[in-house]
C-alpha cells in the first residue's frame, strides 16, 4: 500500500479561524471529506472543531452513547504523530471521553487540506470508567487481506499500546487536552468569526 510507511506532517499549518478540509481514508472505504474550524494551531498542537459530526447513526461502546450523529467534537492534531484525540459530546453537550484515533500522521497539504489514513484501532478513555482498546479485529482483518503492510499495522499496534500505558500512567490524555472544553472551544470559535 503506498503512503502509509511514509506518511508525514510536512506542509503548512493552518491558521486560527481556517477551515479545513480533511481527507479522511478508511482502510477499504471511499476516502471521506470532513470540515473542521481551527481554534489554536501551532508547531506541536492544532485544535479544532467539528460542530456537528456526520455520522450515520450513535457510535456505542459498552451500552453507553459516546457520540451521536451531528454531536460536537473538539479535536486535537499532533503533527508528526501516528494519533488524534477526539474531545466527544452527545447532542445535548454532555461531554462522553476522550477518543484516541490511531492514524497516519496528519499530511498538512496546506493550511485548507489535511490528509491521513485511519489505521482502525481506537483508544477510549471515558469520562467514568477505564481505557478500552477498540477495534484490533479491524485491523487484524485489515492486514490479513492486504489493505495494510505488516510495519504499519506493527506501527498502529506500538502505538495503541503506548495510549493505553500513558492512560493508566496518568499521563494521557495529555494535559494540553483538559485545557479544552465545549464551552471554550464555541466562546474561541465565536471570537475568531467561526
Amino acid at each position: 500500500m503506498t503512503g502509509l510507511e511514509t506518511a508525514g506532517s510536512s506542509g503548512t499549518l493552518p491558521h486560527a479561524g481556517s477551515i479545513v478540509d480533511i481527507r479522511y481514508q478508511r482502510i477499504g472505504r471511499p476516502t471521506e471529506v470532513y470540515r473542521q474550524i481551527v481554534l489554536e494551531s501551532g508547531p506541536d498542537l492544532v485544535v479544532s472543531l467539528q460542530p456537528r459530526t456526520p455520522i450515520a447513526r450513535p457510535l456505542v461502546v459498552d451500552g453507553f452513547t459516546i457520540l451521536e450523529p451531528r454531536s460536537p467534537v473538539i479535536w486535537f492534531s499532533f503533527p508528526g504523530k501516528w494519533h488524534d484525540i477526539g474531545l466527544f459530546h452527545r447532542t445535548n453537550g454532555a461531554y462522553t471521553g476522550f477518543y484516541g484515533n490511531i492514524l497516519t500522521p496528519v499530511e498538512f497539504v496546506d493550511g485548507r487540506l489535511w490528509e491521513t489514513t485511519d489505521l482502525c484501532l481506537d483508544v477510549w478513555m471515558p469520562r467514568w470508567g477505564s481505557v478500552r482498546l477498540l477495534d484490533e479485529d479491524q485491523l487484524d482483518t485489515a492486514e490479513s487481506e492486504g489493505h495494510i503492510s505488516m510495519k504499519t499495522a506493527d506501527r498502529a499496534r506500538s502505538e495503541a499500546r503506548a495510549l493505553v500505558h500513558a492512560c493508566h500512567a496518568g499521563t494521557w490524555p495529555p494535559p494540553e487536552t483538559h485545557d479544552w472544553s465545549l464551552v471554550k472551544a464555541l466562546e474561541v470559535c465565536r471570537r475568531i468569526g467561526g
